[in-house]
């Protein structure tokens, strides 16, 4: 039940920009140059993402991904 609750508030969070944990912007954090077109983004509170650069959307970073 309560991630019925926390993963919409999760995801819009994500399509701001912004950490789902601390809720910096993403635009902040730091970036490392990954595949093509993704690139790693570390927020201050070490959660992982990817930023896809062609559509410049961020979604959380799988374990194997993290690089």
């Amino acid at each position: 039940m309560i991630k019925n609750v926390i993963y919409p508030i999760q995801a819009w969070l994500l399509s701001q920009g912004r950490c789902v944990g601390c809720g910096k912007l993403l635009t902040k954090a730091k970036i490392k140059s990954g595949k093509s077109s993704q690139k790693q983004v570390t927020c201050d509170c070490r959660r992982v993402y990817i930023l896809d650069s062609k559509s410049q959307k961020y979604r959380r970073a799988l374990p194997e991904e993290v690089f």
